[in-house]
């Protein structure tokens, strides 16, 4: 059931055809400028605006009797235009202003204007139009965002259900949630440029997959009907691009989405995107530098400065970062209180247990230090911090540390309390690698049902070789998060992923009398938009008198006997 103001929509939309105005023409629109370029340089080169073609989404309307203002929004921003009546209609014929500007048109409409630009006697630079053209009925009103007299929103629409799952509303009327985005792409360029400029190379790998590999992670599972066998969304991409460096190549990168069904909270979406580089003839010492010489053009590129204001904390990620190692982190968060070193599974299950860590009978050594240091050490790490040497029950894929066969060279970048990186010297010893999956084997018949798949074709390729090999994965959304200052994932994806919506049940024609309203009074409610007994229940009796009463006329059901004030209040109660 459509809203009154749906439905006064649709009549416009239909009184615009009736006129020989198509609100949806097909032929293309050329603009000559955007509104940020005339307000950056009308005032150097004002003899560039005598002609200017804008295109853009009507934002708010002044209408007055022959001259009206108005702003129209483009996706660099907004700018105000001056619509007079004998400009936009020199002849006789005075319907595109009288009828088509000032009644058929609402926010939210897209139109084309033409004309030049000047100053208004306050000093606002303003499109003054001479031709206008009907770009795209908008049917459904925008959220409205409050702003005073100065034009400084004091009410916007912040409400994260409607953000999320109607961004492209949200981008309408939060114009500056768009800066994230483009920071966000400007970050994966100079990762690109950054990658690019050593002469590594981009490639794409199989995001489904036969065996969900390179991660200990619960995959989505889907079938394939034409080869009746089981497939999965990948869970990482890693295995695939060391296959590259066996190929031959010295260095290659990924933006992948990878698809982990696990939870949802501010820091993960089942659905992401994370490079992966893996670099021949390297390792995870080299690739620390690496990563920070990286971070820091990021943080460079975006704000002119190494230090970015996260929440309450200042971060700056000028290098070098700290660097510590998994042991040394626990050692000092827990106060001494235990050391990972040679603690067997039993003892790290009892110190979690003692602490208050909720750890499950089928967690491993390796999942069991997680723990600990997730619970003891991350929130301590603010400033990137480099945290090393990780046990080798947690590195399934690592090579083993060249000073301790019982670690693994392996690294994470911690910042804000929360893993961006992760990198390895890659394990490229067939036979050792064989071993640790047959470990992650037993791990899943303990029921451990993340333990990592056995991937034997990836045996197969280090059979033939794999050099020397250094790899480091980066999640891209939290990177984003991190230089935008975003508190929540969902801030950073257009589109995060929601539980289906819930829709409202539209009441039946019983369910209003069951409340008391006559029959008759019906079609009029559910005109004005009550579609349910929830809504109507929420509305004022004085206005709803008021508002039966109008759209009771409007819908010439004269013969309708008016509702009174005494029943409105019995629906309501």
């Amino acid at each position: 059931m459509l809203s009154e103001q749906e439905q006064l929509r649709r009549d416009k939309l239909k009184q615009l055809r009736d006129l020989g105005i198509e609100p949806y023409p097909a032929a293309q629109y050329h603009f000559t400028h955007h509104t940020a370029d005339i307000h950056e340089n009308f005032d150097k080169h004002p003899d560039n605006y005598k002609q200017v073609r804008l295109a853009g989404r009507l934002m708010s309307m002044r209408v007055q009797g022959s001259a009206s203002f108005a702003e129209i929004q483009d996706h660099t921003g907004r700018i105000q235009i001056y619509v007079r009546r004998d400009d936009i209609c020199p002849d006789e014929d005075k319907t595109l202003y009288n009828t088509v500007f000032k009644k058929l048109l609402d926010l939210g409409d897209f139109i084309g204007v033409e004309g030049y630009i000047f100053r208004t006697q306050v000093g606002e630079i303003s499109l003054h139009v001479e031709k206008m053209t009907v770009l795209a009925k908008s049917i459904r009103p925008l959220p409205v965002v409050k702003t005073d007299e100065e034009g400084k929103v004091y009410d916007a629409v912040t409400d994260p259900e409607f953000r999320y799952r109607q961004r492209y509303a949200d981008l309408v009327v939060n114009p500056q949630v768009r800066e994230t985005f483009v920071k966000r792409t400007k970050i994966y360029q100079t990762l690109r440029d950054f990658f690019n400029a050593q002469g590594y190379l981009e490639v794409e790998t199989p995001i489904l997959q036969a065996i969900p590999g390179g991660a200990s992670a619960r995959p989505f599972i889907t079938h394939h009907n034409a080869l009746d066998m089981p497939l999965y969304l990948r869970i990482a991409n890693e295995l695939y691009l060391k296959r590259l460096i066996v190929g031959g190549f010295e260095g290659v990168y990924e933006f992948a989405k990878d698809f982990r069904n696990e939870g949802m909270d501010r820091t993960h979406n089942p659905e992401f995107t994370i490079m992966e580089i893996y670099v021949a003839y390297k390792d995870y010492l080299w690739m620390m530098d690496f990563t920070e010489e990286m971070i820091e053009k990021v943080a460079l590129a975006l704000h002119n400065t190494t230090k970015v204001t996260v929440g309450k904390n200042e971060i700056d990620f000028k290098r070098p970062f700290a660097r510590l190692t998994m042991r040394d982190a626990i050692l000092k968060y827990s106060n001494n209180e235990i050391d990972i070193a040679g603690k067997n599974e039993d003892e790290l299950r009892a110190f979690c247990q003692q602490k208050g860590i909720e750890v499950a009978p089928s967690m491993g050594k390796g999942k069991l230090i997680d723990e600990l240091f997730g619970e003891l050490c991350e929130g301590h790490l603010i400033q990137p911090t480099f945290i090393t040497d990780y046990p080798i029950e947690m590195s399934p894929l690592c090579k083993k540390h060249r000073d301790n066969p019982e670690l693994t060279e392996r690294f994470e970048l911690i910042v804000n309390g929360k893993e961006l990186c992760n990198a390895y010297s890659e394990l490229n010893d067939p036979i050792d690698q064989y071993e640790r999956f047959q470990d992650q084997l037993k791990l899943s018949a303990k029921g451990d049902d993340e333990a990592m798949f056995i991937d034997l074709d990836f045996v197969r390729a280090l059979e033939y070789g794999m050099p020397p090999t250094s790899g480091m994965g980066i999640g891209m959304d939290r990177l984003t998060m991190l230089m935008t200052g975003e508190a929540s994932i969902q801030d950073v994806l257009f589109f995060p992923q929601m539980r289906p919506e819930k829709r409202a049940e539209v009441a039946e024609v019983a369910d209003y009398v069951a409340i008391g309203v006559r029959e008759e009074l019906v079609p009029i409610l559910q005109k004005m938009g009550f579609n349910t007994i929830e809504a109507l229940r929420q509305a004022s009796a004085g206005k709803l008198l008021n508002d039966i009463g109008g759209m009771r006329k409007k819908m010439k059901l004269e013969t309708v006997k008016p509702a009174t004030k005494e029943e409105i209040e019995g629906w309501l109660k």
